[in-house]
């Protein structure tokens, strides 16, 4: 059976009201232990953040604070706390005296983070190509290696780490706000990623001829056509997730961000 099979069944089990379960903390591994109340809703968000976008809680599993705060050993009130940060980021639905569960794949949402990445990544891509040194160079090649190793096997983390720190030294010449944006975006990209990992077994060929036309593209310093390959390597990706799971969705974002950046126009 495929893993895309398994996700299914997991959202259909959630659907019929089974709670997700949460791997209890080992002990002296309580988040937060030393920080205060916030610190402590913060580590707990970010904990119950990555298990969403790692598919580990699959889209429509429950969430229920009183099992998840025993499992995690916290009170209620950071919980409380996590669970209202994950709303406002989208990623679960929690309405009043109504069990919270994680939100399902919205395509609109997907075009919006992809169309707004590829504008604001290309930008950031043409202003790196003129300044990366050879170690730059250099360490964007190890994490590229690292990443086609790893490629298709069950170390999703560690290829999403590699995936990550490419594109951190290919989009590093922009500020720091720009940058907290970009890290925004990559982080919420990251659950698409892994639907297209699962749902098209040859995205990873793809993404892989897609990082090695960036790193050329940057090594020959030219701005445009870096452009040009970061802007059609994250339009496939949204593409062909949506083709996945909504062949119906119109991607207007993604498309005419394509249009735009992949002109290559600096």
């Amino acid at each position: 059976m495929s893993r895309r099979s398994d996700m299914a069944e997991g959202q259909q089990s959630a659907e019929s009201g089974s709670a997700a379960q949460v791997p209890s903390e080992p002990p002296g591994g309580t988040p937060g232990q030393a920080g205060g109340g916030r610190r402590l809703a913060l580590d707990v968000h970010g904990r119950l953040r990555d298990m969403i976008l790692s598919g580990e809680l699959l889209p429509g599993s429950v969430l229920l604070q009183a099992e998840m705060a025993r499992n995690l050993g916290v009170s209620r009130t950071p919980m409380r706390e996590a669970f209202r940060l994950l709303q406002e980021e989208g990623l679960i639905d929690a309405q009043p005296d109504q069990r919270a569960r994680v939100r399902a794949v919205d395509p609109e949402d997907l075009d919006g983070v992809y169309g707004a990445r590829i504008m604001l990544e290309t930008l950031a891509v043409s202003m790196t190509a003129k300044s990366l040194a050879a170690g730059d160079l250099e360490r964007m090649g190890v994490a590229l290696k690292r990443m086609q190793e790893l490629a298709g096997n069950d170390q999703l983390d560690e290829w999403h780490a590699a995936h990550k720190e490419f594109h951190r030294i290919a989009t590093q010449a922009v500020g720091p706000h720009l940058q907290r944006m970009l890290a925004s975006l990559g982080e919420h990209s990251e659950r698409y990623i892994r639907l297209a990992q699962l749902g098209v077994p040859s995205s990873w060929a793809r993404a892989r001829t897609d990082h090695e036309a960036l790193l050329e593209a940057l090594r020959l310093s030219d701005p445009d056509e870096a452009a040009r390959a970061i802007a059609r390597h994250l339009a496939r990706t949204a593409l062909n997730v949506l083709a996945d799971i909504a062949p119906e969705y119109e991607p207007v974002a993604t498309r005419t961000a394509l249009g735009i950046a992949g002109n290559g126009q600096t």
